[in-house]
């Protein structure tokens, strides 16, 4: 059974076919009718009106769970952006080479993503979907779980719970799990909570781009703009393309700065960054949409696998097991990624796929973007939280990591290399490789363009 039918626990149902004879997805909330759906955010996903971006570590483990997928999801219109030639990119005081792409990101809604993975994890004879229901908690005890509690949402619905048994339970309830509450209730332990919270927030609005081109001049070729924020400048934006030919636009700011909802304060706040070329697209685009803002940013990694008196048959996956600050684009990445840990992990003929091994194996699948997001949130201004302290080893790799980013908008080594690993395509070891050692500890930081590159190289 997976409690929680969003995308993470869409894909643990497409995994856990084949090793198990039903399985069930319990649901929150009601689902869109296949002839009924567009691109409408649902409750259960509050940020899905921002930007949700498909690295290419994910697009790689969505075909691998769903043949075929990412040619579907092309066809359905998705936008595609080559990294660095498509976007317009600013980070640390420089303005990135537009070099040929050395990977690609999906820039689509999360509504259409979800959508098509919907029907094709519910065509699979063996999955049922119950939704508008809520899990109120577990079946079982501490020694092992044996199904949930659920009750009937929505009105008419009767304030009566049932249970619903199952071998094993994985929680894909997303970043408000309540997982901690259901397995005290049992008499188990919850996890200790690893936080780094930085109070970064972002508001985001849908608009068409009323000139042609993002820049605004007849050559301009960008696909999207981003300002990068960093610890000596906290204001970030991004603008992408959506799979109906808008885009969306989205502001970021700290704790006590925080971009508003306000349409009108919504624009101003793009003077704030640190060039004016994002400021000069959106007046002159058009508005499509109100302004939605959204603030729970921190990362939050819950650690099942320390020792604690916890219930075999449960487990956690996606963003009830690890949640990251979503400015860096990780989530549905990881939660596909996941998904191909835990099918893995129950095919593997070497070893009893017991439940303290499968939960190592999703949490290690997710550690690569824990590093990437946590490490690079422990240095904003303001960051709080009880994993925010810099460790030894964090500042020699830190060190070195700033010869990286000094050296990535303009060496096209470096950069591949470093893109590769954001994308979570290739370990964090691709930054260690010799050519990539050679220009980060030897060579120069080279010249990059002194304003928006609006056309490619």
């Amino acid at each position: 059974m997976v409690v929680g039918g969003s995308l993470a626990g869409l894909l643990a149902a497409r995994a856990l076919v084949g090793h198990a004879e039903r399985v069930t997805i319990v649901e929150r909330d009601r689902l869109p009718k296949e002839d009924e759906e567009g691109t409408a955010s649902r409750p259960g996903v509050p940020q899905s009106r921002h930007p949700h971006v498909l690295l290419e570590g994910g697009q790689r483990a969505l075909d691998a769970l769903l043949p075929g997928f990412m040619a579907e999801l092309k066809a359905a219109g998705a936008p595609r952006v080559g990294m660095p030639a498509d976007m317009v990119q600013f980070q640390n005081g420089r303005w990135f080479r537009r070099v040929p792409a050395s990977t690609h990101i999906h820039t689509g809604s999360r509504a259409q993503v979800e959508r098509l993975v919907r029907r094709r994890v519910l065509a699979e004879p063996s999955v049922t979907l119950v939704e508008g229901t809520d899990t109120v908690g577990l079946l079982g005890d501490a020694t092992r779980v044996r199904g949930v509690l659920v009750r009937e949402r929505g009105a008419g619905a009767r304030d009566e719970q049932r249970e619903l048994a199952a071998d094993l339970v994985v929680d894909a309830t997303g970043r408000g799990t309540k997982a901690s509450r259901w397995l005290a209730a049992v008499g188990a332990e919850a996890p200790h909570e690893e936080i780094i919270d930085t109070g970064l927030a972002y508001a985001s609005r849908v608009y068409r781009d009323t000139g042609g081109t993002l820049g605004g001049e007849p050559s301009a070729d960008a696909l999207g703009l981003h300002i990068v924020p960093d610890p000596a400048q906290p204001y970030g934006a991004v603008v992408v393309p959506l799979e109906d030919g808008t885009h969306l636009a989205t502001f970021s700011g700290l704790r006590g700065d925080e971009p508003p909802t306000d349409e009108d304060e919504f624009e101003a706040y793009a003077k704030r960054l640190p060039h004016p070329v994002v400021h000069r697209w959106i007046r002159g685009a058009e508005p499509l949409s109100p302004v939605s803002g959204f603030r729970r940013t921190a990362n939050v990694r819950r650690r099942y696998d320390l020792p604690g008196r916890r219930p075999a048959g449960f487990l956690a996956t996606g963003d009830a097991l690890c949640t990251f600050n979503p400015i860096y684009g990780q989530g549905m990445a990881v939660a596909a990624l996941s998904a191909v840990a835990l099918r893995d992990a129950l095919a593997d003929p070497r070893r009893t796929p017991t439940t303290r091994r499968v939960q190592r194996a999703l949490l290690a699948t997710s550690r690569q973007a824990w590093d990437i997001s946590a490490g690079a949130d422990k240095k904003m201004p303001g960051a709080i939280g009880n994993a925010v302290a810099v460790r030894p080893a964090d500042r020699v790799a830190g060190w070195y990591l700033r010869r990286v980013q000094e050296r990535v908008p303009g060496d096209p080594v470096v950069g591949r290399a470093f893109r590769s690993v954001v994308s979570l395509k290739e370990p964090l070891g691709a930054l260690f490789a010799p050519p990539v050692a050679r220009a980060v500890l030897f060579g120069p930081a080279k010249e990059t363009p002194a304003e928006p590159p609006m056309t490619r190289e």
